[in-house]
């Protein structure tokens, strides 16, 4: 059951996200009561399994993509997996609760909720994703879905900033992570964090570890907020309080540390890690505390809280024992339920009293007794004092901390840790002193009361949990420590006591030393106050944003100086860049010797090689008279596809002589607006230059293809020509390719062709009420005109051959699954038919006619063959598997029938619908400047007989 619910509870949450936006329209309750349903629904599922889990069983479930290069949809549940999906899930059910009576009628709750459930799948994908290239997706995900939640407020300046600084700084470090991902799995030898596991010794000693284990600690320290990329999460406080108490305290900034927990049976264990991930935590955990003991703003005293405790977890994981890994785990768990309850409480004081900075509240405990009671619980707890769960993995801390040496000094950790818990303590106590305590002030932007109990449930619930554990330790919180612990250091849990007394350890003495500290901190604070504000010292925010600028001037001038907008000077670049990395693939060996001998070439072979050799260069040499040009070029059109019949191609050439007939009768119709000359623009010494690197490449490819032609290689058209009866059920094999064994590919290029018809359409509309509207007003459309606009031969002929011509298409598609032709070449048969009408009768007269809406008919297309392909998925087969079979018909003879028949008519109408919304465009320019409708039926223009009447009487 374990391996169907794991893909079940990582989907729920985005498709609960379709939900929020359609409930809203039945008000804010039912909004909120139906995104609860999903998460609801997954913490129901997560409980099933967690017996196995809490019994030391790994849950795996794995849905295989491309196996052959290692990509599959795998997920797996263990400990660690399983504490931090129940938070993000448990988490996630308060803040829906806390959003609904936190936000205004103001505020589009169904678009916050609808952000709320992405980032909630993102978060719960990377902790229970198996393959890590899956994590990676999910990784980059929870920035992108954060960014929307950072700035929901989008009025304020402030909540943009917030943003794009949390996406910039994230962003890049998930980068950085995909790298040293990739160069871990190629270590390990897999892409599966199950596997990589295992190969804890092999990755250490690798000469790749160093590099993987930067790269990846760059994408850690970026999400949790470390030194020196801290900045950022302050800035997010910008957002709602419900986004900050969920990703800010609860679920993103863990997230790095959830990687590092990860990855710590593989990564940890070596002076490298010890100095990098501990040196940086230890930084970190003084840095936040200094900088939050000195912040008015309610929240950004708890951001930098945050960042000083998310210092402390990172410097447990990197002490690299495992009595620290397991205390980090604790940790990670108290943390949660203290920090999430102080953002909401700081929430409601905002929301009461409207102010969050502290110099202007004080004595809320008199007016707001419940949420002063969740305040100074919480930040007692915060500040680690005893009965409260905070004290007891702070102790915890601090015992390791006394036993760990730093580059040969015993006093280095211990020291730094004890004055990172003294400051802990004083910004905790402040937050209680200086905001609940005091006397009642007069001057409150607004009269500070209770709110009602839905806002103040979730936070009394993470309260009630800060003293259940600070109490009952071992019996609440141990048998999930224990679970988890074991699955960050993979294998047998030291000796550990989850109690409060542990007698008379360096670890009291450093908490009294702390506590006592922190209250003379507390005492000083105003002067100190005055001392910090008074004292010079760097900006993050300075500092990222002249970066940032620094940056973008720098991008500037280089787009300046390589983007002029000139196609050439790209092209240029771009074959001379595939030049010269094909050339060091060519003198870098590795190429066998020929072992097949060079065939004989067939005198008239040779002279349609020569043929066409000439059409090419005068291709190049008239490109500037375009009509001739686009002479030449059906030449060469028509000389390959001479080619594919001589290569017994017969489908090949087929759509070559189809896409090259309507390529040119299109580009005919588009000339009839365009000046017969391109003007010359380029230099000499350009065109030289273009000349060199156009025959570079031609001697290239040229190469390339005989060194290929002369040599056996293997090639998968055996196991095409083997399967395309038994497998696909028709005997063409290119037919069978383009509709079963590669129709992904065919789905993918007619969705393309689809998506170039309506862009065409699009820029046609642009151009009609631009400035070239102008001057197709003002031209003579019938100056120099013939006045048999529409010869009476082609009209005839074309309309008699549209009736055979639509029958040669249909019959092209019915046997393009046994004999050459296929619904693509079908398409084009009749999209050529239907040309012939536009250029025979004109634009308007055709488009008069026109019955059917091409844009619905590519949209028809590309419906049909989509829905082909996932009916195969109600027989439990994968997307785009065909069925076939035979079928008996009184008066026909027995014939054979396959999916793969209506997916071909999805290729056809896409194509004939894309095809055709292509002409359609330009004649809506002909009928823009002009082009008048014939009324008689061979479409000679009365008005015109008239004129010419008048003229030879005169």
């Amino acid at each position: 059951m374990g391996q169907s619910l794991l893909p079940i509870i990582a989907l729920l949450p985005f498709l609960g996200a379709l939900v929020p936006g359609l409930m809203i329209r039945a008000g804010r309750t039912a909004c909120a009561s139906f995104t609860a349903v999903p998460t609801i629904l997954a913490l129901v599922m997560l409980g099933i399994l967690a017996p196995q889990v809490m019994q030391g069983e790994v849950i795996q479930a794995e849905i295989e993509w491309l196996p052959q290069l290692g990509l599959s949809v795998s997920f797996f549940l263990d400990g660690l997996g399983l504490m931090f999906a129940g938070m993000i899930l448990g988490m996630g059910l308060l803040i829906t609760l806390y959003a609904r009576y936190y936000l205004s009628g103001d505020d589009p709750m169904g678009e916050f909720y609808t952000y709320l459930l992405l980032f909630q799948g993102a978060m719960l994908g990377i902790v229970i994703s198996d393959n890590i290239l899956l994590l990676l997706i999910f990784w980059e995900l929870t920035s992108l879905t954060s960014f929307l939640l950072i700035g929901y407020w989008k009025h304020l300046p402030e909540g943009r900033q917030g943003a794009r600084m949390a996406l910039a700084v994230t962003g890049a470090g998930g980068l950085a992570m995909i790298g040293g991902m990739l160069i871990l799995g190629d270590i390990a030898g897999s892409y599966n964090l199950t596997d990589i596991l295992q190969q804890g010794e092999a990755i250490r000693a690798s000469d790749w570890y160093i590099p993987a284990l930067v790269l990846i600690l760059i994408g850690a320290f970026a999400k949790s907020a470390q030194f020196p990329f801290h900045f950022w999460l302050p800035h997010a406080m910008a957002a709602p309080t419900p986004v900050s108490a969920y990703l800010h305290s609860a679920t993103m900034v863990k997230a790095g540390v959830f990687l590092m927990a990860r990855m710590w049976p593989v990564l940890a264990g070596t002076d490298a890690w010890f100095y990098i991930v501990a040196t940086t935590g230890l930084i970190t955990m003084v840095l936040g505390a200094t900088i939050a003991l000195f912040k008015d703003d309610l929240k950004a005293l708890l951001a930098y809280s945050t960042v000083s405790h998310l210092g402390l977890l990172t410097m447990l994981l990197g002490f690299g024992t495992k009595l620290a890994a397991v205390v980090a785990v604790f940790h990670v768990l108290n943390h949660l339920t203290f920090k999430a309850a102080l953002f909401m409480t700081a929430g409601i004081v905002d929301h009461e009293a409207h102010t969050r900075d502290i110099k202007r509240l004080g004595g809320l405990a008199r007016l707001m007794p419940v949420t002063a009671a969740l305040g100074i619980v919480t930040a007692l707890s915060m500040a680690g004092i005893p009965l409260f769960n905070g004290f007891l993995s702070k102790e915890m801390m601090l015992e390791e901390a006394a036993h760990t040496v730093w580059a040969g000094s015993p006093y280095a950790v211990p020291v730094l840790a004890t004055v990172g818990a003294l400051l802990s303590v004083a910004y905790s106590f402040r937050f209680i002193a200086h905001v609940f305590l005091g006397p009642v002030r007069d001057d409150y932007p607004s009269k500070p009361h209770d709110p009602p109990f839905g806002m103040w449930a979730a936070p009394a619930l993470l309260a009630t949990l800060v003293v259940l554990i600070g109490i009952f330790p071992a019996l609440i919180a141990g048998p999930l420590v224990a679970v988890a612990g074991g699955a960050v250091i993979g294998g047998d849990l030291p000796y550990y006591s989850l109690k409060i007394w542990h007698g008379f350890t360096p670890a009291l003495f450093m908490s009294i030393i702390a506590v006592a500290g922190g209250l003379v901190l507390l005492a000083l604070h105003r002067p100190l106050d005055r001392l910090w504000i008074a004292a010079p010292r760097p900006e993050a925010k300075v500092i990222f944003d002249g970066l940032v600028n620094g940056l973008t001037a720098l991008s500037d001038r280089i787009t300046k100086a390589l983007h002029n907008g000139a196609i050439s000077r790209y092209l240029a670049i771009f074959v001379t860049a595939t030049l010269a990395m094909g050339y060091i693939a060519w003198t870098g060996g590795g190429l066998p010797a020929p072992t097949r001998p060079l065939l004989p070439v067939p005198i008239v072979v040779a002279v349609g090689w020569v043929l066409l050799a000439v059409a090419t260069f005068a291709v190049v040499k008239m490109h500037r008279q375009r009509f001739q040009a686009l002479v030449m070029i059906g030449i060469i059109g028509l000389m390959v596809s001479v080619g594919f019949v001589y290569l017994s191609a017969p489908d090949l050439a087929l759509t070559q002589i189809s896409v090259e007939t309507v390529t040119i009768m299109l580009l005919l119709l588009a000339l009839h607006f365009l000046p017969k000359e391109t003007p010359c623009e380029s230099s000499v010494a350009r065109r030289a230059r273009d000349g060199a690197i156009a025959v570079g490449a031609g001697v290239g490819v040229a190469a390339l293809a005989y060194a290929f032609l002369l040599r056996d290689v293997s090639v998968i058209s055996d196991f095409h020509l083997a399967n395309s009866y038994t497998g696909g059920g028709g005997t063409n094999v290119v037919n069978v390719i383009l509709v079963d064994f590669r129709g992904y590919d065919t789905y993918g290029e007619i969705i393309v062709l689809g998506i170039a018809g309506l862009t065409i359409f699009a820029l046609m509309e642009a151009l009609l009420n631009g400035p070239a509207a102008r001057r197709l007003r003002n031209a003579d459309y019938g100056r120099d005109r013939s006045r048999d606009r529409h010869p009476l031969l082609m009209v005839v002929a074309t309309r008699a051959m549209m009736p055979i011509a639509v029958m040669v298409g249909i019959y092209i598609f019915l046997r393009g699954h046994n004999q050459p032709g296929g619904g693509f070449i079908a398409g084009l048969v009749i999209s050529i038919a239907l040309l012939m009408q536009y250029m025979a009768s004109g634009f308007a007269w055709a488009q008069d006619r026109q019955k059917i809406e091409y844009h619905t008919m590519i949209g028809w297309g590309a419906v049909v063959a989509g829905l082909t392909g996932a009916g195969a998925w109600l027989f439990g087969k994968p997307f785009l598997t065909s069925a076939y079979g035979y079928i008996d018909l009184p008066l026909i003879e027995k014939f054979g029938l396959g999916s793969a028949f209506l997916f071909d008519l999805g290729v056809f109408l896409t194509v004939l619908g894309a095809v055709m919304l292509m002409l359609y465009s330009l004649s809506r320019i002909a009928r823009f400047a002009g082009e008048t409708v014939n009324v008689e039926p061979m479409d000679y223009d009365p008005s015109q007989r008239v004129e010419a009447a008048q003229t030879e009487g005169s």
